[in-house]
């Protein structure tokens, strides 16, 4: 059938062009910057499987900082790489540790960037699981719990806004906030990485975080990407701990994840853009339009219900278009 003008459709052809009738949109103020501190070197070096991405050592993080702040970024979520590891990651906990003297520097310099820390052992440990392992290489998720209590408390003592822990252990954000409460950080805020699943798009952040594990996988630990129940349940979870954000990683592939928990929960909610969701944008450049293509990932994440995006792209995006 054909339409009449008296159809608000056929007049709203005309506008389309106009940011007045746009749905969905970024601001700057949606976007959080990753950032790799390495501890074993002295100027920065690019990531070889994410192009226009680095490891920063520590005499220049402020300054990176500094540049992300010009540009209309004020939160950075930081992931450190220590000079040694061990099977139960004990420089995570280190307070003169990479992200530790990292927090504390961001800090004394600049007061107006919320600095967000994430938590797990895998950058850590020698083995690479984001746990303490038992005597069958299986991850205690108790003996975990403990560690990552000290790692949260460490964080606080350095000056951290919000904790992020991504190792999936069941209870964490519970245990999280009873210890930071205890220690009188009640202001710290929880990221919790709610819904992350055992995903195939990890693989360039394993590169730059030198985070691969040795053996197994991560499935016994991380979520069936077959499931979407399972998801809502581990954020209603979460949110009855004592989470200030839930997060779902990976964001492209789970957009319908990012839409039914925005829907269910209406909390404030984060998804990860990660990085092999990046680093497909980047390597395809050849038989696509980068930019189109990283504003399209963008925006369907943002039409999808996330108030809050960890994307690489972010500065690129801001500078492009905001």
């Amino acid at each position: 059938m054909y339409y009449s003008p008296d159809f608000p459709g056929y007049r709203m052809r005309r506008l389309r062009r106009f940011k007045i009738v746009q749905e969905a949109r970024l601001k700057k103020d949606d976007f959080v910057y990753p950032l790799f501190i390495d501890e074993n070197i002295k100027k920065r070096k690019e990531i070889a499987s994410m192009p226009g991405q680095y490891r920063y050592p520590l005499g220049e993080v402020v300054e990176e900082v500094l540049s992300l702040r010009e540009v209309g970024i004020r939160s950075v979520i930081l992931f450190g790489i220590p000079s040694k590891k061990d099977d139960i990651g004990c420089e995570s906990y280190n307070k003169n540790g990479v992200i530790q003297r990292a927090i504390k520097n961001i800090k004394k310099e600049i007061d107006d960037v919320i600095v967000i820390g994430d938590v797990c052992l895998c950058e850590y440990t020698s083995h690479g699981h984001c746990g303490i392992l038992d005597e069958k290489n299986r991850v205690d998720n108790d003996k975990t719990l403990e560690v990552i209590g000290k790692i949260v408390e460490s964080y606080a003592d350095s000056g951290i806004d919000v904790v992020a822990p991504s190792g999936m252990m069941d209870g964490t954000v519970g245990f999280v906030r009873r210890r930071l409460d205890a220690k009188g950080y009640t202001d710290v805020a929880i990221m919790a990485y709610s819904a992350k699943y055992n995903s195939g798009f990890y693989g360039p952040f394993r590169d730059a975080a030198d985070s691969g594990f040795k053996f197994g996988d991560r499935s016994t630990y991380q979520m069936d990407y077959r499931n979407s129940d399972e998801a809502m349940r581990e954020i209603y979870l979460d949110i009855k701990e004592g989470a200030d954000i839930v997060m779902v990683k990976p964001a492209l592939s789970y957009l319908d994840i990012i839409y039914r928990a925005k829907n269910e929960f209406n909390f404030p909610l984060a998804a990860y853009n990660v990085s092999g969701e990046y680093a497909m944008t980047k390597l395809s450049s050849s038989v696509l339009d980068q930019d189109r293509v990283m504003e399209e990932i963008l925006l369907s994440i943002k039409r999808a219900g996330a108030d809050i995006i960890i994307s690489y792209h972010a500065k690129d995006f801001i500078k492009k278009f905001l």
